[in-house]
């Protein structure tokens, strides 16, 4: 009697079986081995949430495709559970589905593996009966030579609360690029754990902090911003505006600087328009003896007042005043 029990399910024909017709079952089998080396499509019932593939004895069958994708609508992620439950393979699955769900490839009641709309994943079949578990095949992949990518994106992570990262493993010193995502920071760092001695931080204001001296070859530009004043007080972001220009509109107070941090060195252009305008300071800022300068009261004039935060004020390091705009 014949039996399916390979991981092809091709027919097994048993001693002394089919004599004659032999040659039939064995032309099957080899067809369906061409079967196993192509490529199948199998539609998923619309919105189902479960769906089977069992790979047929001995028949032509789309899901015993080495690589086989999955069509159909979902409005929810759908389980494919893949059988029988003792065939061991190797399988490249797509999501082909719209509807934009997930699918889900298990076996038995062992582990499965998940694929994202508009995905593919290889995945391993273990056949382990009915605790079955599905693996993805690339997990911890090694590529001991040059690896192209000829996309435009490549994307790490999958979008849960994990810190992501590409490490550079070298002879004497590792550097990392990584998501720190408890903090939200691309960080660039010494060694390979997201987190430690990070060289430079950029984080979702854009914001780049480097704990460590900076060195350029030829020069620094810090861009000029713009501060303006609404209801007679002009608000500065000593980290947003550290090199600020204000062109006068009403007569104004300088509000304490937000986001001050010990050591900043902040400067402001003061520019008179037509019109001269008054400007006042708040406590915060420290002048020599204590006593704020009168802003050049002359239109189309410039004052330039530079201060260092020392933690507690803004101290003025330097003060040019009176000067021409043009």
């Amino acid at each position: 009697m014949a039996t399916y029990v390979n991981n092809l399910r091709l027919k097994e024909i048993a001693t002394g079986d089919e004599s004659g017709t032999w040659g039939t079952s064995t032309n099957t089998n080899l067809e369906l081995i061409g079967e196993a080396l192509g490529v199948g499509t199998e539609a998923i019932t619309t919105n189902a949430d479960t769906h089977t593939t069992t790979v047929a004895d001995g028949s032509s069958d789309e899901g015993r495709a080495f690589y086989l994708k999955y069509t159909g609508t979902l409005d929810s992620a759908c389980t494919i559970t893949i059988g029988p439950n003792t065939m061991k393979r190797v399988q490249i699955i797509e999501n082909a589905t719209s509807g934009s769900q997930n699918i889900i490839i298990s076996q038995g009641s062992g582990a499965n593996v998940t694929i994202a709309p508009g995905k593919v994943a290889v995945v391993q079949l273990d056949g382990a009966g009915s605790g079955a578990a599905v693996l993805d095949a690339l997990t911890d992949l090694a590529v001991t030579d040059s690896l192209s990518i000829n996309g435009t994106t490549l994307t790490i992570g999958d979008a849960t609360a994990e810190d992501t990262k590409i490490v550079f493993d070298g002879n004497a010193q590792d550097f990392y690029v990584g998501l720190d995502d408890s903090a939200d920071d691309l960080v660039i760092g010494l060694g390979s754990t997201v987190g430690t001695t990070p060289a430079i931080s950029v984080d979702e204001d854009q914001f780049v902090t480097m704990p460590k001296k900076v060195t350029a070859s030829t020069s620094a530009n810090i861009s000029q911003v713009a501060i303006t004043s609404s209801s007679n007080a002009v608000a500065w972001d000593a980290r947003a505006a550290a090199n600020a220009y204000h062109v006068t509109t009403e007569n104004t107070t300088f509000s304490a600087p937000s986001n001050a941090v010990e050591g900043a060195i902040i400067s402001v252009e003061i520019a008179q328009g037509g019109t001269a305008r008054t400007i006042a300071w708040n406590t915060v800022f420290e002048f020599a003896a204590s006593t704020a300068p009168t802003i050049t009261a002359t239109a189309n004039k410039t004052d330039i007042l530079s201060f260092r935060y020392n933690g507690s004020v803004w101290q003025e390091i330097g003060r040019v005043q009176n000067l021409a705009q043009t």
